[in-house]
């Protein structure tokens, strides 16, 4: 009886056992409890809320287009004074930085031995017409042969032609200015033995100069002989002018740009060659440019891109920059007057995504 009473009570524990933990069960998974909510990650931005981004609404600006560029003055003429010939300097009849003519005499080389074979040329010459004369007199009383007569004068010729070639020899020893120029600074004394790979000075023509820049290739049809040049050079305040006289044809292969030169008058002698000079061309004044925030600008490896307003929402356009200043750029296509140009939170848009405007420009 014991132990039927007993097996009772330990059934009653199980099954109130067994109610417990069902009722808990239930209780927890009650899909009418309701279940806290979990922050935002990072305090970010909510799901589907707007980016705030500024404007720049494109409107048309008058803009005064001027190209620079880094440019060196050159002299209109130079050269560098050598010998066309071996030999010893006897005279130099030069001041170093002095201004010459044309023609002037400079240095003498000896040519002493170049007049003695002229001389022996020239007598050796006049020997042979002697004897050319009176082989000619043989000649009409058949005393001598047409053949002897030939030979002789044959000779002459050839004295001649010897003649001819020891006096440009002779020129060679001196050595004169092939134009009218300033001299630089003497290399060479008095008894030097020199040879034509020696530089004994230099000659350069000061007024007019040259200044030689290079452009974008963009602007080689906009460019014309006859234009002004404005520059200016290191350690002189002044502005200078020139005119371009020549553009070269081909565009440079590495740098995509054409090479310019301008002549410089210089009477004053104040601009001296191989100065640096920062050059300026002002093209003809365009009073409807295009010019927008720099910012604005998405550069990439193959084109740049902005933003623009569409119906509330980002859209990409490829454009075509021009010249820039220090917060603004030249948009050349890809935009019309009136478009929306978004400044700002550029790096949040994506194409398509939606945005506020925060402030419009």
């Amino acid at each position: 009886m014991r132990n039927k009473t007993l097996k009772t009570v330990i059934i009653i524990v199980i099954l109130a056992v067994v109610g417990f933990l069902v009722y808990k069960f239930t209780a927890g998974s009650n899909p009418k409890e309701p279940k806290a909510s979990a922050p935002a990650a990072g305090g970010g931005r909510a799901a589907g809320r707007p980016i705030l981004a500024d404007a720049y609404v494109v409107k048309p600006v008058k803009l005064d287009e001027i190209i620079k560029a880094s440019g060196t003055l050159q002299s209109n003429e130079e050269v560098e004074l050598k010998p066309e010939i071996t030999g010893r300097i006897t005279q130099i009849y030069f001041k170093e930085g002095a201004q010459v003519s044309k023609g002037t005499l400079l240095i003498k080389l000896y040519d002493g031995d170049i007049r003695a074979q002229l001389q022996k040329l020239e007598l050796q010459r006049e020997l042979a017409k002697t004897t050319l004369a009176r082989q000619e007199k043989l000649l009409k009383i058949n005393g001598i042969s047409q053949q002897d007569v030939d030979v002789t004068a044959n000779q002459v010729s050839a004295y001649g032609a010897d003649i001819e070639y020891n006096r440009a020899q002779l020129q060679k020893t001196e050595i004169r200015a092939p134009f009218t120029g300033t001299l630089g600074l003497r290399n060479v004394s008095e008894g030097a033995i020199v040879s034509p790979s020696t530089i004994m000075t230099t000659l350069q023509q000061l007024d007019p100069l040259k200044i030689d820049f290079a452009t974008p290739e963009k602007y080689r049809n906009v460019i014309k002989q006859g234009d002004p040049v404005y520059f200016s050079v290191a350690g002189d305040t002044n502005r200078y002018k020139g005119s371009i006289y020549a553009i070269d044809p081909k565009i440079d292969l590495a740098t995509r740009s054409v090479k310019i030169r301008a002549i410089v008058p210089n009477s004053s002698r104040r601009l001296f060659p191989g100065s640096f000079a920062t050059t300026e061309i002002q093209l003809k004044d365009n009073p409807n440019a295009i010019m927008i925030p720099s910012q604005a600008v998405i550069p990439g490896t193959r084109f740049k891109q902005v933003i623009v307003a569409d119906s509330g929402k980002a859209k990409f356009v490829v454009v075509e920059t021009g010249i820039r200043n220090e917060s603004n750029v030249q948009i050349t296509n890809g935009l019309q007057i009136g478009d929306t140009v978004i400044t700002s939170g550029i790096l949040q848009l994506k194409p398509g995504m939606p945005f506020k405007y925060n402030k419009v420009q």
